[in-house]
């Protein structure tokens, strides 16, 4: 289901994470996106570099559930600058409890048939 306004993209990436729902994530950017995979390193950008940095997210999960909490939206036309706190918790790989909160800026524009798809991810940009 796409994102029918900028804050949606919020919830929806949240489901489909939750659920390791790869497709469900990767419909959420612009073929051309750019993702940052952690801090301090260079954005996977396109299709094929977002599913990766994606399937990597999607591999350390272990049992870990996200909320994202939408914290601010300013839209300018059909472009919208998104920031959110977002919280892991639950189980680790390493069987270790897991929570890890931190904030995210993205940017995301609206597509031809009205839907919101990011167009810049950086999970660790409002850190």
């Amino acid at each position: 289901m796409p994102a029918r306004n900028p804050e949606e993209i919020h919830r929806l990436w949240a489901e489909a994470y939750n659920a390791s729902d790869l497709e469900s994530l990767v419909a959420l950017y612009e073929s051309g996106a750019a993702l940052v995979p952690q801090p301090g390193q260079a954005p996977g950008v396109g299709s094929s570099a977002i599913r990766d940095v994606l399937q990597s997210f999607l591999a350390q999960k272990g049992e870990l559930g996200i909320e994202i909490e939408t914290t601010s939206v300013i839209e300018a036309g059909d472009q919208a600058l998104l920031s959110s706190r977002l919280c892991l918790t639950g189980v680790g790989r390493d069987g270790k409890p897991v929570a890890i909160t931190h904030n995210s800026s993205e940017a995301a524009r609206r597509q031809a048939d009205g839907s919101w798809r990011y167009v810049i991810d950086n999970p660790f940009g409002g850190d």
